[in-house]
Order: C-alpha cells, then sequence, then structure tokens
C-alpha cells in the first residue's frame, strides 16, 4: 500500500515538474547565452554593427524602443516617452506629470549619444525629496536589464582561454568590455572600414578604448606566445553575450555614501586581492587585483551615485576623470578606460552647499543639472495615490469618492506659488494648471503663470507623507469599513504638528489654511453630487428639457406655446426659462445669445439625423439638474436625516437617492449615509449655496 502511495506521488510530482518545463523558452535561454569565436563576432558586428554601442547611445536607443507620444499644452508640443510608464513592471515604477523633465533627460542621452559633449558630464537629478528622482534611475536601471535581454539590445564581451599547470579555465574580463578593443591600435583602421564597408545601417563601427590592465597583460603574454600574431591570439578568446543585471553586478553599478570613517575609494576603482600576492608575487600584477568597484563593474552600462554630493573629496577626484576623460586610476595602475553613464541625484540642501564651496568648482563645470519638481497638475497626483490605494490592492475597505482627490489637491496646493494676478486664487491656478477653463484666462495666461513662478513644485508637501497619511486613516479605528475624506484630511492636519520637513510656525500655519480650502471645496463637490442625485429623475428630467427646448423654440422664432392642459397659445414661460438659465450664471443680457445657441445646436443635430439629447449638453445639463433639484429639494427634506425621527416616505426618498449615489458615484452605504448627514447638517445651517 504504501509503494503504491509512493509511485502516486512520484507520478503526480512528476506531472507538476513537466507543467513548469514547459513554460521555458529553451530556444531564448540560448540567444541569452551564445557563445562563438572572434570571427563569429566580426561578422555580428559586420551584420548589426549597433551591437557596439556605446552606453549613452545604447539607453537612448532602448528609451526610445517603447515608443512615444505627442500632445499639445499650452501652445507647447510635449513628447511623451512611454517606457517612463515602466511597462516593464506593469507600471510599478511609472512616472506621472513629469513629461517636460524627462524630455531634457532623454534630450540629454541623445545629445551624448551623437558625441555632442554631454557624454563627457555627470547627469545631476536635483529636487526635492519625494519627486521620483530614485525612481527615474530605477526605471533606467531596469530598463537596461531588459533591453540587453532583447535582440535589439544585445551586446558582447569575451573570456580568456587560460591554461595554468594543464588545466584549461575559461576566465572573463573583469570589467567585460568591447571584444573590438582586442583589435591592436595599428590595424584598427582596416578593421572599421572591413566592418563598415556596405553597411545599410546608419550606425558606423568606431573602436575605441583600451584593454583593461588585466587583458592588456594576458593579450601581451599570449603575443609572445604566439610571437606577435594577434590573429592566433583571439582563438584564445571566447566571444559572448553580456546580460546586464545589477543583481550580478555586471554593467550596473550603485554607489550610496556611507559615514566618512567608512568611506574608501577603492569601492569605486577596485582593491588588492591580498592572498594572491603570495601566488604572482606582486601586487602591482593585474591578477593580483580585483576590478570589481562599482566603477569596473558598470562598464558597458549605468552607474548610480546616490545622494552623489555627500561623497567624500577624495571620490570626487574620481568622478571628475570619469565623467570628462571616461578613465578610472585604479590603485597601482594605469588609467583605465570605461564606457558608462554616471547618473546622481541630490536635495537641494546639498546642491546649495555645492554651489557655495569653492572648492567644487571642476565639479559643478562637468555636472549637468535637471531639476525633478513635485507635480503640479492634480490628476497625474491623484494617478500616484490610486496605484497604491484602490480597491484591487485594499481588500475589505472602500475608498470613498473624492478621498484620494482632496488629498492630492492638498499637496498640489502646498507646492503653488501664490499668483500675482489679484483676481485668480490659489485652487483657481490649481484647477487652470488641471485643465480647467475659467473666463478670461487663455492658453497663454496658462503658460505666463507658470513662467512667472520659477520655483513652483521645488517646494511643499512630498506624495510620501500624503501615502503614508491615508495608511494611517486606513488602518485607523474610526475606519470601520470606509475611509472618507475627512478622515484623511483630519490625519493630514494632526501630522503637520511632527512634520520633520516643516522648518517654521508660518509654513505650518499656511498648510493649514490650506486645508480649510480643500474641505470648503469638497462640500461645494458633495452638494452638487447629492444634488444632482436628488435631481436625478430621468423621466421628470426629460420632461422639463421638453418643456424649456419648446419655449426657447418658440421665443427665438416669436411664436407661442400651446398649453398642454387648456389648449390655448400662450406667450413663452420666460419665468421658467429664466429660472433654468440663471442656475448656470446666463445673464440677462446673454439669454438671447444663449437660447439661440441651444437652437443651432439642435438644428446641426437634426442636419444630421441625431436627436437632441439634454446630456449632449453639460452647462444644459447641470442647469436642468439643478432647477429639478430647487423644485424637489423640500419634497425630500433632507434636514429631517439630522432629526432622531423620520417619516416612513421621506425615508423612501432617501433611499432612493442614497441608491443613485452608490449606483452613479461610485459610493458605499456606509459613505452614502455619512454624505446625505453631512449635505444635511449644512442646509439645516442655512448656508448651502449652489455650486460654482
Amino acid at each position: 500500500m504504501e509503494k503504491e502511495t509512493a509511485t502516486r506521488a512520484s507520478r503526480s510530482n512528476a506531472s507538476i515538474l513537466e507543467q513548469f518545463r514547459s513554460l521555458q523558452d529553451e530556444k531564448h535561454y540560448q540567444e541569452l547565452n551564445w557563445e562563438g569565436t572572434f570571427e563569429d563576432y566580426l561578422n555580428i558586428v559586420k551584420q548589426n554593427p549597433k551591437v557596439t554601442r556605446t552606453a549613452f547611445e545604447r539607453i537612448h536607443d532602448m528609451i526610445l524602443s517603447h515608443g512615444t507620444e505627442e500632445y499639445q499644452e499650452f501652445r507647447e508640443t510635449i513628447i511623451h516617452y512611454k517606457f517612463f510608464d515602466d511597462p516593464i513592471d506593469n507600471g510599478k515604477d511609472a512616472i506621472f506629470g513629469l513629461d517636460r523633465q524627462l524630455m531634457k533627460i532623454v534630450n540629454l542621452f541623445k545629445s551624448a549619444a551623437k558625441k555632442y559633449g554631454t557624454e563627457k558630464r555627470v547627469f545631476l537629478l536635483h529636487g526635492p525629496v519625494g519627486s521620483a528622482k530614485s525612481t527615474i534611475v530605477r526605471l533606467l536601471k531596469k530598463g537596461l536589464e531588459a533591453y540587453s535581454k532583447t535582440p535589439e539590445g544585445a551586446l558582447y564581451t569575451y573570456s580568456w582561454k587560460i591554461e595554468d599547470n594543464g588545466k584549461t579555465e575559461w576566465v572573463p574580463c573583469p570589467m567585460h568590455e568591447e571584444p573590438l578593443h582586442l583589435v591592436p591600435e595599428e590595424f584598427r583602421p582596416q578593421i572599421e572600414a572591413f566592418l563598415n564597408e556596405n553597411s545599410n545601417s546608419d550606425y558606423q563601427v568606431e573602436i575605441t578604448g583600451e584593454l583593461c590592465p588585466f587583458c592588456r597583460q594576458t593579450f601581451r603574454e599570449l603575443a609572445k606566445k604566439y610571437k606577435g600574431d594577434w590573429t592566433r591570439v583571439v582563438r584564445d578568446v571566447k566571444v559572448h553575450r553580456l546580460i546586464l543585471s545589477e543583481k550580478d553586478r555586471v554593467g550596473i553599478g550603485t554607489f550610496q555614501p556611507k559615514d566618512e570613517k567608512n568611506q574608501d575609494s577603492t569601492e569605486l576603482t577596485g582593491d588588492i586581492n591580498y592572498r594572491k600576492i603570495a601566488i604572482y608575487g606582486s601586487d602591482s600584477d593585474p591578477r593580483a587585483f580585483n576590478f570589481d568597484g562599482e566603477f569596473n563593474i558598470a562598464n558597458r552600462g549605468l552607474i548610480e551615485f546616490i545622494e552623489v554630493l555627500k561623497l567624500d573629496v577624495a571620490f570626487l577626484y574620481d568622478l571628475l576623470s570619469a565623467s570628462q576623460e571616461h578613465k578610472i586610476k585604479p590603485k597601482k595602475f594605469a588609467q583605465t578606460d570605461i564606457d558608462e553613464v554616471i547618473i546622481g541625484h541630490t536635495n537641494e540642501p546639498e546642491y546649495r552647499k555645492l554651489q557655495s564651496n569653492e572648492f567644487m568648482e571642476a565639479l559643478r563645470d562637468r555636472t549637468v543639472k535637471i531639476d525633478i519638481p513635485y507635480i503640479t497638475r492634480l490628476r497625474d497626483e491623484i494617478r500616484i495615490y490610486e496605484r497604491d490605494f484602490n480597491q484591487r490592492r485594499i481588500r475589505g475597505k472602500h475608498i470613498a469618492p473624492h478621498t484620494i482627490e482632496m488629498a492630492a489637491m492638498w499637496a498640489i496646493l502646498t507646492r503653488l506659488e501664490e499668483p500675482k494676478k489679484a483676481q485668480l486664487t490659489l485652487l483657481q491656478k490649481l484647477k487652470l494648471y488641471n485643465g480647467k477653463t475659467l473666463p478670461g484666462f487663455t492658453e497663454d495666461n496658462i503658460k505666463e503663470l507658470m513662467n512667472e513662478a520659477e520655483r513652483e513644485g521645488m517646494d511643499g508637501i512630498s506624495p510620501r507623507y500624503i501615502q503614508d497619511k491615508i495608511s494611517n486613516a486606513l488602518v485607523s479605528d474610526d475606519c470601520v469599513g470606509c475611509v472618507n475624506p475627512f478622515m484623511v484630511l483630519r490625519e493630514l492636519e494632526e501630522g503637520l504638528k511632527h512634520h520633520s520637513l516643516i522648518n517654521n510656525e508660518e509654513q505650518r500655519k499656511r498648510y493649514r489654511e490650506l486645508l480649510a480650502v480643500v474641505k470648503e471645496e469638497y462640500e461645494d463637490i458633495v452638494k452638487n453630487e447629492v444634488q444632482r442625485a436628488i435631481a436625478a429623475d430621468e423621466e421628470a428630467l426629460k420632461r422639463l428639457c421638453a418643456n424649456y427646448i419648446d419655449n426657447v423654440k418658440a421665443y427665438t422664432q416669436k411664436q407661442k406655446v400651446k398649453n398642454p392642459y387648456t389648449g390655448a397659445d400662450e406667450e413663452p414661460d420666460e419665468r421658467l426659462m429664466r429660472s433654468i438659465e440663471s442656475k448656470i450664471d446666463i445673464p440677462e443680457s446673454r439669454k438671447d445669445d444663449f437660447r439661440r445657441e441651444i437652437m443651432n445646436y439642435i438644428g446641426a443635430l437634426a442636419l444630421e439625423g441625431k436627436t437632441f439629447d439634454y446630456r449632449s449638453n453639460e452647462r444644459l445639463q447641470k442647469a436642468l439638474e439643478l432647477k429639478l433639484f430647487e423644485d424637489q429639494k423640500d419634497t425630500i427634506k433632507l434636514t429631517t436625516l439630522i432629526a432622531s425621527v423620520v417619516d416612513k416616505e421621506t425615508q423612501e426618498k432617501i433611499d432612493v437617492v442614497k441608491s443613485r449615489m452608490i449606483k452613479y458615484y461610485g459610493y458605499c452605504d456606509i459613505c452614502a449615509t455619512d454624505v446625505l448627514n453631512y449635505v444635511a447638517s449644512i442646509f439645516a445651517r442655512g448656508d448651502a449655496k449652489e455650486p460654482n
């Protein structure tokens, strides 16, 4: 019996492994682990010269490989690079609202790829904490890893055949160099001409750079063995595909400053292997040296400097030659060529320190600064929080409508500079940036607003703070099954008392005042939603619309309207028309123009064979809903909600309104009840006003 059970288990396990085996792509694995001779590699280069691209060229092509989209914003053509949507990781590190800044970064890569000078610079991302500087670099590293695994992003390196005491082993180049470095200087023009002849590619092979110290010595020893025949030397070389990987420390390096006592420049350029000195007899023998510093292992790819300006001065010397000359100086060895993108990031206090330090002039001169500010467009800020706080990820809890929107609105308000135009409020400025139109403001005006606020987005509240407070609200005792805007706004306000980045009481006071602005805006939004829910009787709206259109038609054509009850012809009902038009601020002097617009619109639809629907005209729909709400609000008596006893008829009407809010506006039973109670209290105070 036990034997049969064991046999069944064995079969079951085998079938499971077979299922997993079918998921593998063996052909792809073989492509990534391709090996061949140096001659095979020359044929690959002749067919596809792009395998020899520099690090800057490869990154630029990698970004473009994911495609672009163009759009117009405030009379500017903006290019959106889809790579920054993080298609590699399903949007996990997607960048929102920074298309202008990302355009600058991509243009720098383009310039460096064409060798216009920026390839000799350190790229410095500068901005406040939490503005996505690290995320941008993380995306570039992740993108390079993925790109090196594609046919378009293929690159190659080589290993040496080393024979020692009758044993043969393959030793890879410690800096995974370009195999064409094996071509001696005197033969390079002929090899280049051979590789570029009849090339259909717009890319031309150019052999630059020298072998690293280890490969230089190995080449020299083999050249001596083969009496100077370099074509025989390269037969002891095996070329293989190179896959960039941060985890394996291949082509992608990361350096983070430590305290001054623990900083050591060998972390960047490698160190002596003391164990091997006894074998090779000298600390200047390259075989007794570990070429595993961050600059060494990042060759052919990218090196990231976290908080680069906190580096000790000794490190900065290495950084200067690495950027300008593309060379590093390992201990005991000559300068060594590198091909890599150097990108760092820092915050404002550290950058101001750099500017005031006269000993740092050389670094400043070799640095290209790209400002990465906070987002100043509401819809993009909302997308950041919706990625982390959505119903798919937060199971068992409901996020009430406008909760994330209000938190994002406050964050944006803290980052905006007060408008210089006296008639414009900060909230109106936020809405203009978010695409809303306001009377008297054109796209040129909005662009002018942006240009006059030079530091906009460089100060304010970080998205991390908002994320922390939304998290607090979700796990608080008050959040039974639904988190609403008031819970989050309360968390945001309480957190200001201990916010580590608020420097003075005046700034804290301003942030509290902006919270009051957001609360007032939320009040207007929910009043409008409740009004629309009350007035959401489709048949009643259609009847009101038909009545209005009949009267407008009669008015514009100077005709009379037939009374549906008496059958008598009567003058158009001016009182009805004005009661609707006044809801959307149509003045008496503009009523004729508005009515003609409506009739012209209906006429244009009729010519196309279409029927007029009030929902196709947003302004008219809003006016009709507000008028219907005004007519019906007294029959529902929302104020009775805050009374201890509600009669059955009123309760039924309230339940209908609540069900509409759940169906049309995304509320749950808990937050719909809370909102109705809140709006009822506003009406009870007697300070309800129609939304703008």
